[in-house]
Order: structure tokens, then C-alpha cells, then sequence
């Protein structure tokens, strides 16, 4: 009787286990493939939320900027009657949340400061290199460049257009006038 004892005080609680870390998994999987079908934002975004975002690792819990990954510099689009930009790159991925808050923002910068301003989103889960290019292990990332091309500016997680646009005002950048 004394083995069964045992069997049952140590298999049991390790078997409770599995069963415990398999219906957790399958609850992530559900969420998940809700995530993937429900394409809209929740319009019930609490202000805290807005403040401190959920913010998705690509590569581990590295800082989003360290010294040797960070480009300084990025080919600007631009032909030859055009004039040199300010530039915003804002990489993260349609399914993310924060990056779902960001998408009309970026949008709205696209048409509103169109001549004056270069913005472009990078989805970095349907282009993975372009996050070890522009060396970012978190999204959202917003990158900042001046009108050389030179980076100047990182942020990560959501970020306001009114602080979007200071950003570039702290640099002495005027996209307004």
C-alpha cells in the first residue's frame, strides 16, 4: 500500500500539472485566433492604456535601443526634384494592439503633412529583416530621422501625433510651415 501512497502523491500532482499548463495553452491559442479575426480596435481604450500600452517583443526583453544595433542613418526615398524630408518610420504589425492604436495616427500624418513630412508604417511580422535592419527587438518602434537622413529620435509604444509632432519641434524641425 505504501508504493501506491507514493505513486499517488507524486504522479498526481505532476499530471494536475500538465493538465493545468495544456488548458492555459489553449486558452492563449483561442485569444490568439480571436486576435487574428478580429481586425478593429476596441473603442472602450481606457486612458490608462493610452498612457502605458501592452507593448510586444519581437527578440527577448532587450531594451529597444543599444548602442550597437541602432542604425544612425536611412536610405531616404526621395528623386531627384524632390526635396529632403523629415522622415517617421513606425514599425510594428497589423495584429498588435498598440500598433493598431497607431495605425490611424500614422494614416492621418500621411495626408495631413504630405510634402512635408514623410511617414511610413513597416509591418515587421510580414517583413522580419526589416526589424534587425532598423535594429528593434519591441513594436511599436517610431523612428525619427532629420531632413539629412540621420536618425535622431526612437520611441517605443504608442505614441500621440501631438507628441509625434514636438518631438520634431524639440529638434528644430518645422513641419507645419
Amino acid at each position: 500500500m505504501s508504493n501506491w501512497r507514493s505513486v499517488f502523491y507524486i504522479i498526481i500532482p505532476k499530471l494536475s500539472i500538465a493538465f493545468l499548463v495544456i488548458a492555459m495553452l489553449t486558452i492563449i491559442f483561442a485569444c490568439e485566433r480571436k486576435n487574428v479575426k478580429n481586425n478593429s480596435i476596441s473603442s472602450d481604450i481606457s486612458s490608462e492604456q493610452l498612457q502605458s500600452p501592452e507593448v510586444n517583443e519581437l527578440q527577448g526583453p532587450e531594451s529597444a535601443k543599444s548602442e550597437d544595433t541602432v542604425k544612425q542613418t536611412s536610405p531616404i526615398k526621395e528623386s531627384q526634384n524632390q526635396k529632403k524630408l523629415p522622415r517617421l518610420v513606425d514599425l510594428g504589425a497589423d495584429k498588435c494592439i498598440p500598433c493598431k492604436m497607431m495605425a490611424p495616427i500614422i494614416e492621418e500624418l500621411k495626408e495631413e503633412y504630405a510634402g512635408k513630412l514623410e511617414v511610413e508604417f513597416i509591418d515587421v511580422w510580414k517583413d522580419p529583416g526589416a526589424g534587425k535592419q532598423y535594429g528593434i527587438h519591441v513594436i511599436p518602434t517610431q523612428i525619427f530621422y532629420d531632413t539629412d537622413g540621420k536618425e535622431f529620435n526612437r520611441h517605443v509604444g504608442y505614441i500621440s501625433k501631438e507628441n509625434i509632432l514636438a518631438v520634431f519641434q524639440q529638434k528644430g524641425i518645422k513641419i507645419d510651415g
